[in-house]
């Protein structure tokens, strides 16, 4: 989806500290940082005007989530659906409370790109917002997140257009079986798990 120039861009500029900045993931285009940044993740959840609205984990491989924080326990259980456009809210405990703003939990999703899960490899997860302002549509362009973000994000990387592209699919586990939360690019039923 994305270019390796672009790529090792933005790479270079997630290592900065405090960076903040709007790429296509594997579903839209979204505001990210890197997840072991609190200085940028408050960065994102100021400018997208976020309280108890966790954003989503994008990582390269469950070690990684682990690594960050989060039970392999919890990570086992939904691996099926990874990679894809799938993201598991995760039970995290207060170590984490940067990310998930209280709530206890986080969406976190293993992206079925290889390119992004390449610079995932080398960022570490990051923490990831539909690049949009609270009541308007998810930027489809770099261009009309432009137009949302202006100055106040540290880089833009163009991929492709994303109109028509669906968010991830958001579930969370109960006991045994899936809640839905959202549906997404995936289609889901509420059921027992595999």
């Amino acid at each position: 989806m994305i270019s390796q120039t672009r790529l090792e861009v933005a790479l270079e500029k997630l290592s900065q500290p405090g960076t903040i900045g709007v790429m296509p993931t594997d579903t839209l285009y979204g505001l990210v940082c890197r997840a072991e940044d609190p200085a940028a993740v408050a960065r994102l959840y100021s400018l997208k005007k976020r309280h108890q609205k966790p954003g989503t984990l994008l990582a390269a491989n469950v070690g990684q989530l682990v690594k960050l924080g989060l039970k392999r326990r919890y990570l086992k259980a939904v691996e099926q659906y990874w990679p894809g456009a799938v993201s598991v809210i995760i039970p995290c405990g207060p170590q984490l409370s940067y990310l998930h703003q209280g709530l206890q939990g986080l969406a976190v999703r293993i992206p079925d790109d290889q390119p992004l899960r390449s610079l995932l490899a080398a960022s570490g997860p990051l923490l990831t917002s539909s690049a949009n302002n609270p009541d308007q549509p998810p930027a489809s362009s770099a261009t009309q997140a432009r137009r949302y973000f202006k100055s106040a994000v540290d880089f833009y990387i163009d991929g492709p257009d994303l109109s028509g592209q669906l968010p991830s699919t958001i579930i969370r586990l109960l006991d045994d079986t899936v809640e839905v939360v959202r549906q997404g690019a995936v289609q889901l039923d509420r059921g027992q798990v595999q």
